[in-house]
């Protein structure tokens, strides 16, 4: 119990203890998830810290006397891991800055924590650090996700700002990675159109990253959320933007890729949306466009619907019945209900001019008295008239 004394905080403050986790741990550690999940997070960081003291207890398997089971060798390796952050760890004075640029730090016993990020089991994110609008739950509830690549085309840029804005009118909340390209553009729709959206970061939330979208960020705060799972302070690197994605498929109803390239890591985000069972939609592009050669590979290996406007992005996130596109009737065209010898007659029939019934029957392939019956039967519904024993087209 040697290092439980040594700690600057209360280990029994499930907020300050899964802050500290989440200095701990690098996004997406399911040892850790595990751990937590059955011990909670005060006591598994009260037993990290006691086999940390007491190495020969993690080496006979026991967790701190709660658990009889022999500890894997994954524990043992992530022990390894977790320890060489533990000096000088003081989540009660991290959570206090945070809290002067108007942070806060929200957690799985919190009512307004998104329970959606749950249905990622032991890889759920321990703790979220939040700047602006904290009730994720609220705008987790009906959210939709746009991603896509940041180095977009103007197609990309326009579809997906247009997309946005649509799903803002539907009310949805717009949730992206707050990076350039499409992201960017998918905030910056939603904040036009007065909606909320949220931006997940993979690096702090203070650090307001990239520093060329601080502006957008900064409105994105005053409309909704920025969200980061890794502390304050903390640097963005590739393998946490790849795992920041898992937050962004889990938080959102579903995930609509505007453009991505073949490699994009936006494609990531659409393969965790998928295993999650998420509903994922692709837009077209030119098929010409290597911008868009993402998309249709999503679309060729089906793995994504088509999408082409907000209505169908948000029929896919939606609630079934209420957001389902309303498929139009089409367009009813004068000739519909005629048999063949009427449509005949009538594609035969001058639009101006009047022909001798001869002239009709010739156009038509049809014999006199045939021509003769059909054009009456046109005439009573309306779509033909005669003049001194001439006929020609009405309706169309």
């Amino acid at each position: 119990m040697g290092e439980r004394r040594r700690a600057s905080f209360d280990l029994s403050d499930p907020l300050l203890a899964r802050a500290a986790w989440s200095r701990i741990t690098e996004p997406g550690d399911q040892v850790a998830g595990a751990l937590v999940a059955h011990l909670g997070a005060a006591d598994s960081l009260a037993w990290l810290y006691e086999v940390v003291d007491d190495p020969h207890r993690l080496a006979l398997g026991a967790l701190a006397g709660r658990d009889e089971r022999p500890a894997g060798d994954r524990l043992v390796r992530a022990v390894e891991r977790w320890r060489g952050r533990l000096p000088g760890l003081d989540p009660a004075r991290e959570l206090g800055a945070f809290g002067r640029i108007g942070g806060r730090l929200v957690i799985p016993e919190d009512p307004r924590w998104p329970t959606a990020l749950d249905d990622l089991g032991a890889a759920a994110p321990l703790a979220l650090w939040v700047r602006g609008d904290d009730d994720l739950a609220a705008l987790s509830t009906r959210s939709l996700a746009l991603v896509g690549a940041r180095a977009c085309t103007d197609y990309g840029r326009h579809v997906a700002a247009d997309l946005a804005v649509g799903l803002v009118d539907r009310r949805f909340t717009v949730v992206s990675g707050g990076a350039y390209g499409i992201d960017a553009a998918a905030h910056r729709g939603a904040l036009a159109a007065a909606g909320r959206t949220v931006a997940f970061l993979a690096g702090g939330a203070d650090r307001l990253y990239p520093a060329g979208n601080t502006d957008l960020l900064r409105a994105v705060l005053e409309e909704g959320s920025v969200v980061s799972e890794v502390p304050p302070g903390s640097v963005p690197s590739r393998v946490r933007f790849l795992h920041r994605n898992r937050l962004i498929a889990a938080f959102s109803g579903a995930t609509v890729v505007v453009e991505a390239a073949w490699r994009s890591g936006a494609l990531s985000t659409a393969t965790h949306a998928a295993a999650l069972l998420r509903p994922v939609g692709a837009v077209p592009g030119p098929v010409t466009s290597m911008a868009s050669g993402g998309c249709h590979r999503l679309l060729r290996d089906a793995k994504a619907v088509c999408v082409t406007d907000a209505a169908e992005a948000a029929e896919l996130g939606g609630t079934a019945g209420a957001d389902a596109v309303t498929v139009p009737a089409g367009r009813h065209e004068p000739q519909d209900g005629l048999d063949e010898v009427g449509r005949r007659l009538w594609d035969a029939l001058p639009v101006r001019a009047h022909a001798p019934v001869e002239s009709v029957a010739r156009t038509a392939g049809l014999g006199s008295q045939e021509t003769l019956g059909g054009l009456g039967h046109l005439e009573l519904v309306g779509l033909a008239e005669q003049s001194g024993g001439r006929w020609r087209r009405l309706g169309g």
